[in-house]
């Protein structure tokens, strides 16, 4: 299932860029509902690219289809993700650590200014999960989801960029 999300975030796009690159926005994602603190596994700065690893899990609620193929406290991944400080963009790819044969997941994110000190975030990806007769629901699941999440994520580059 193909995916395209934009946001409007108040900053300028150099700053709202380098706050999703920074351990301190990872910590402040632990406060927000569904997924618990996310681990930064490394983080590698080489000029104005930064390569990160970071683990999430999810703590939210499944429905009863779901739990039956998959166990909710089996839901980690590591997302590898390259930040282009530069250009401003992101590439992602999250690798699940269990359940990989059923899951794949990537994407990328653009960071744009749009004037009056706003940045428009537009990220596009694809998640494809390959479970027979709930997959596609999943799939759904996972980008309503995402959505969310990154809706919640807004507030909080918002407070980390006013910060600096």
């Amino acid at each position: 299932m193909r995916f395209e999300i934009e946001q409007m975030i108040t900053g300028q796009v150099e700053a709202v860029a380098r706050v999703y690159t920074e351990a301190r926005f990872y910590e402040l994602l632990g406060e927000l509902p569904k997924l618990g603190r996310p681990e930064v596994l490394d983080r590698r700065e080489e000029g104005a690219v930064v390569h990160l690893a970071v683990r999430f899990r999810f703590t939210g609620n499944l429905s009863p289809a779901v739990t039956k193929v998959v166990d909710p406290a089996r839901l980690s991944w590591v997302e590898e993700s390259v930040h282009n400080l530069e250009r401003h963009t992101v590439t992602f790819h999250m690798e699940p650590d269990n359940y990989a044969d059923r899951l794949r997941f990537d994407g990328s994110s653009h960071f744009e200014p749009v004037g009056d000190g706003r940045t428009r975030r537009r990220a596009e990806g694809e998640v494809a999960v390959r479970v027979p007769l709930v997959g596609r629901a999943v799939e759904g699941a996972i980008v309503s989801g995402l959505r969310e999440h990154l809706a919640a994520e807004v507030d909080v580059v918002e407070r980390l960029v006013a910060d600096l």
